[in-house]
């Protein structure tokens, strides 16, 4: 590989912050040519939405723009303009849904993170891919910065720039590469998948991710935590601010552990932390009252069909467990074979869920179609379901295999 460049830009980059520099530059990405640059910068740690607070977009013959959301609102004649042209993504499911939510929504892209995993690269952050196959060092050193900063700072602008400016020679790089391992229909594959994904469903008790929540023993505990979790959900959605940020859960889950019989007690309460947990203290207080007093006391475990974590399948389904180990260790030379990681040749918890629970009659076709009702793409099909069958086929079997789901 060629001596390492540093990647810098000199240009002092303007926000587009209004209407018409919106539609000026809507104007200028539809002259431009080839496929289209876009990354986009949240919040994530600072603000409670997930929304995009900067989304840049270079082209080639169009240069880079870089657009505060806000502002602008809607951008449906940017979409319109770029609708049928590739979109280069760097790990584009982190990225889709904010996009979406200004009216972003291409119909094709190419995602160079997940290119870089087919590829078998093995480091696939943004900056490791780029110095790995274009030879350009690139800075990272803004990547958790706070977003929703206005001004934002013209070297924060800068390290966003880079970020686009150089997807289109890094996606042309990784385009010949996938065409002398022979993955380009693999990766085209995987690009449709990210684009067709469902959001993930609410989950029914969002409040059971408070961490720490399993060294609660009693149901009243659980019922304190989840008023707890939710008054803090509700305030931190009304101001905007991550709710780690206002009350720690480590402060949530000492108050759910003692459950002060009292305003001050709360107040006393060491362990009780956090930006907002002595001027907010009425809102916590009512919160322990409301759990102390409701007769709607949640369960200690969570219902799902959650299995257990193949550590203890040994015990729990000793079956299913030599099934999981077998076929593994067979995906896994696979993987080692077509340089290809192995969550990335097939979903871990499909393979999970077909040897707890395997088809009958326990054959390829059998398999590969449990697969696919799972969501395994095409070719993670094809390649997967025979070397599966004959694991499962090649260990002993029982006619009734466990079924406890329990997590």
């Amino acid at each position: 590989m060629a001596e390492l460049q540093s990647k810098q830009s000199t240009v002092q980059h303007q926000v587009v912050d209004t209407r018409e520099a919106y539609l000026a530059a809507t104007a200028a990405l539809a002259a431009g040519n080839g496929p289209v640059g876009v990354d986009a910068e949240r919040a994530s740690g600072f603000t409670y939405s997930q929304r995009a607070y900067l989304i840049q977009i270079y082209r080639r013959g169009a240069g880079t723009f870089l657009f505060d959301p806000p502002p602008i609102g809607d951008f449906y004649e940017l979409n319109e303009a770029l609708a049928d042209e590739e979109w280069i993504l760097h790990a584009a499911s982190q990225d889709l849904a904010c996009l979406r939510e200004v009216g972003l929504d291409p119909a094709h892209i190419f995602d160079t993170e997940l290119a870089a995993r087919l590829l078998g690269i093995p480091r696939v952050g943004l900056g490791a891919v780029v110095e790995e196959l274009l030879g350009i060092h690139l800075a990272k050193e803004h990547s958790a910065a706070n977003w929703s900063t206005r001004p934002l700072p013209e070297s924060w602008l800068v390290y966003a720039a880079l970020d686009v400016e150089l997807l289109p020679d890094l996606r042309d790089r990784m385009v010949d590469l996938l065409v002398e391992s022979d993955k380009t229909e693999i990766a085209a594959q995987e690009f449709a998948a990210t684009l067709s994904k469902e959001a993930k469903a609410a989950r029914v008790d969002p409040w059971r991710r408070l961490s720490g929540l399993h060294s609660l023993r009693s149901q009243r505990n659980l019922a304190v935590a989840r008023e707890l979790w939710l008054a803090r959900d509700e305030f931190a959605r009304d101001v905007d601010v991550s709710p780690g940020r206002l009350v720690p859960d480590a402060s949530l889950l000492a108050a759910a552990r003692v459950l002060p019989a009292t305003r001050q007690a709360l107040s006393d309460l060491r362990e009780f932390n956090g930006r907002a947990s002595r001027n907010e203290l009425d809102r916590w207080w009512a919160a322990i009252q409301r759990g102390r007093a409701t007769t709607d006391l949640p369960a200690l475990k969570a219902s799902n069909d959650t299995l257990p974590p193949p550590r203890a399948w040994a015990d729990r389904n000793p079956e299913a467990d030599v099934r999981y180990k077998a076929a593994r260790a067979a995906l896994q030379a696979l993987s080692d074979k077509v340089e290809i990681p192995l969550e990335n040749l097939l979903t871990p918890d499909y393979l999970r869920r077909v040897a707890w629970t395997p088809p009958e009659p326990l054959d390829a076709a059998s398999v590969g179609q449990a697969l696919t009702n799972l969501g395994a793409r095409h070719w993670q099909v094809d390649v997967t379901a025979q070397l599966i069958a004959d694991a499962f086929v090649e260990v002993p079997q029982t006619a009734d295999p466990a079924s406890d789901l329990e997590s």
